[in-house]
């Protein structure tokens, strides 16, 4: 089974938001909707989403705080600001608190799409980056590791170096763990 982009939608104009929703499955997207920002940070701190489309312009919490909160709290989500309402100082604005893109309303649904497909590709170029940096790091600390003498005497190595095997499975515990 082929795993489907996780796309977080929020947007206070409900026609609006069922109707892209709608159009984005259709295309093999798993869609969450959200009508307001406080419901959105809520969904995207279980649902590991891999990007959100956001509208700028919402009652209570609007797309700029929503977009600030969730670029701080998931490493990885791209996000995506989508408005009626644009201005080149909120797209400045937006693009400073890293933004992927901004595009407008009336949308071409073709040009979303390959926006959404960039903003996919460019958040698995930065979790691989991460990985493998992560990966280089673990392998530098294992290099200082006698696999011959851990072979030989496993209960000896750890009792001398317990903090070294600790260290070592607690990076290997967080390259396996899914990242926000």
């Amino acid at each position: 089974m082929v795993d489907r982009i996780k796309l977080l939608i929020v947007d206070d104009e409900i026609k609006f938001l069922d109707s892209i929703a709608k159009r984005l499955e259709m295309r093999g997207f798993e869609v969450t909707k959200a009508s307001r920002g406080e419901e959105a940070l809520e969904a995207a701190r279980t649902g590991g989403f891999d990007l959100a489309l956001v509208d700028l312009k919402m009652p209570g919490m609007d797309g700029t705080e929503v977009l600030r909160v969730l670029k701080s709290e998931h490493k990885y989500i791209e996000v995506i600001m989508l408005t009626g309402h644009g201005s080149i100082n909120s797209a400045v604005e937006c693009t400073k608190l890293g933004a992927f893109s901004y595009l407008s309303k009336p949308y071409e649904l073709d040009g979303l799409l390959e926006v959404l497909r960039d903003a996919y590709e460019t958040r698995l170029q930065k979790k691989f980056a991460t990985n493998e940096a992560r990966l280089a790091e673990i392998k530098r600390v294992s290099d200082e590791f006698d696999p011959e003498r851990l072979l030989q005497d496993t209960r000896d190595q750890m009792r001398e170096r317990p903090s070294f095997v600790l260290a070592l499975f607690r990076e290997l515990v967080k390259l396996d763990d899914d990242e926000k």
